[in-house]
């Protein structure tokens, strides 16, 4: 007695398995939204992938770390 699966079946199937197995490969990408991202650890770690300085300084904040560091 033959089980006949029809293209419907191997659908459902794949779709199941997808991402499953071996070869596969686990695609995450991190968010975009700046306003959705929560943790301040995590935001840190995406603004220097950006290549960008957080939290934001103005320009006033900026003189007073310098006249820190100098003295």
């Amino acid at each position: 007695m033959a089980i006949e699966r029809g293209r419907a079946w191997r659908r459902f199937v794949n779709q199941l398995n997808k991402g499953n197995g071996m070869g596969s490969k686990e695609i995450w990408k991190p968010e975009k939204n700046w306003k959705m991202i929560y943790f301040r650890s995590e935001k840190l770690q995406r603004a220097k992938k950006l290549c960008f300085e957080y939290p934001r300084k103005n320009y006033r904040q900026l003189i007073e770390t310098e006249l820190d560091f100098n003295g």
